[in-house]
């Protein structure tokens, strides 16, 4: 007689399954299943090949499960035109069209540039049913009016008091930088970064400078303020950067730009003016977008979309009162040496 077997059904595949099997992104997995523009023929190939081995399919209990709420997530970011923002928001997309919700998106700069607060005004309880919170620290009476509504909430970037949160250890950014161009002999080292936006209390820059002067001092170099400049987060900053540095009585033979925006544009420029890179000058940035790699940047890379759909997931999972037991999660990173550093010239001759 054969015995019966009580295991455990096996747990659902997810779209992160998927996308881990298949080695793209959740976003690049949501829109290779939903038909959508914008990918590969051989890539879509892959991706459904992987769901059907793998038996994935949306939760149709999602939406079940929703019965009686809006049946939507909101996603708050500083801006929605940035490269970052739309990664972001590509991942908490992925996994809502999965569970079964909607995504909305709040934008916090308004036209006079200032930071609209979250208030009871905005009626968010009664449109969404969970926040996304990116690289904004609320205010202490913003989260407890989110609370007090009922909505669950999560963040991506600054950590929120008793919310599950992710992000980066951005000190550690500027250390793997700052240490790869150290380690190629580079002593003369500048820095591209940003301290002109405070109205979202974003700490970024701050914390990836931290780690450029703490590399700088593990390797017994002074530190030189006349090598920090503000780029703005723009490819236009990132040019106007790289002609200050180049008036210097002494320019940099490296830059670290904290953000890959800021590295290309200074690449523009130095290839404008006819300075080899990396021959006269190394850059690496931090993000590894799609076009670092066309350009060969070397850069500090982080799963921007997968932070999106991690936070999703929880956000999901509380809305459905499972078991969330994650506080903070802290993504990891790596460096990808492309063809923009190299030794410095001295170096290379001697």
């Amino acid at each position: 007689m054969n015995q019966q077997r009580n295991n455990p059904p096996a747990a659902r595949a997810t779209i992160e399954d998927v996308a881990a099997a298949a080695s793209v992104s959740v976003a690049t997995v949501s829109r290779a299943l939903r038909g959508l523009p914008n990918v590969a023929a051989s890539t879509r190939a892959r991706v459904e090949q992987v769901a059907t081995e793998l038996n994935y399919q949306a939760d149709p209990a999602a939406r079940r499960l929703a019965t009686g709420r809006s049946r939507s997530i909101a996603v708050i970011v500083p801006f929605v035109n940035t490269w970052y923002c739309a990664e972001i928001m590509a991942g908490v997309e992925a996994v809502c069209a999965e569970a079964g919700y909607d995504m909305v998106v709040i934008a916090l700069r308004t036209e006079g540039g200032d930071r609209r607060p979250i208030d009871g005004n905005e009626a968010l309880h009664r449109r969404v049913d969970g926040i996304v919170v990116v690289d904004v620290a609320l205010e202490g009476e913003e989260l407890d009016e989110m609370i007090s509504r009922g909505l669950a909430v999560v963040s991506i970037g600054p950590p929120l008091p008793g919310c599950p949160s992710t992000g980066i250890d951005d000190v550690e950014v500027g250390r793997i930088a700052t240490r790869h161009l150290i380690e190629l002999g580079h002593r003369r080292i500048a820095l591209i970064g940003d301290t002109t936006d405070t109205i979202f209390g974003f700490v970024v820059p701050t914390m990836r400078q931290t780690g450029y002067e703490q590399a700088l001092a593990a390797a017994g170099i002074q530190l030189d303020d006349d090598l920090i400049v503000d780029g703005s987060f723009t490819v236009q900053g990132g040019a106007e950067a790289l002609d200050q540095l180049l008036a210097l009585d002494e320019p940099p033979t490296a830059i670290f730009a904290i953000g890959d925006i800021m590295a290309l544009g200074a690449m523009q420029r130095a290839r404008e003016l006819g300075i080899d890179i990396p021959g006269e000058l190394s850059i690496i940035g931090v993000d590894d977008q799609p076009v670092a790699e066309v350009l060969g940047l070397t850069t500090v890379h982080q799963d921007v979309a997968e932070h999106g759909a991690r936070v999703a997931r929880w956000l999901v999972d509380l809305l459905r009162d499972d078991d969330h037991s994650v506080e903070r999660f802290i993504a990891p990173v790596r460096l990808v040496e492309r063809s923009t550093t190299a030794a410095p010239a001295t170096a290379r001759v001697s």
